[in-house]
């Protein structure tokens, strides 16, 4: 996972039979509960009374090397 003030990326492993909208509708609403749970100062960034906005990106790595990914994520340049 790597974040800043937006977006927020993911890599993410999960079975072939889960569709990728229910997936990112659970990460979403489990993290924004726990997030208001644990952190009301971020109220103030709410996205019209949501800590997350309703858009998404997805995107497969078509069955490559988690060593690959992950040199290919480590070797992106972080904001400063």
């Amino acid at each position: 996972m790597d974040g800043e003030d937006d977006p927020v990326h993911l890599l993410v492993e999960y079975p072939p039979k889960v569709a990728v909208s229910a997936l990112v509708n659970s990460l979403k609403g489990v993290s924004s509960r726990l997030l208001r749970q644990e952190r009301a100062d971020l109220a103030r960034r709410y996205w019209k009374g949501g800590l997350w906005s309703p858009s998404y990106f997805a995107s497969s790595c078509g069955g490559a090397p988690i060593s690959i990914v992950r040199q290919s994520i480590e070797q992106q340049q972080t904001p400063t």
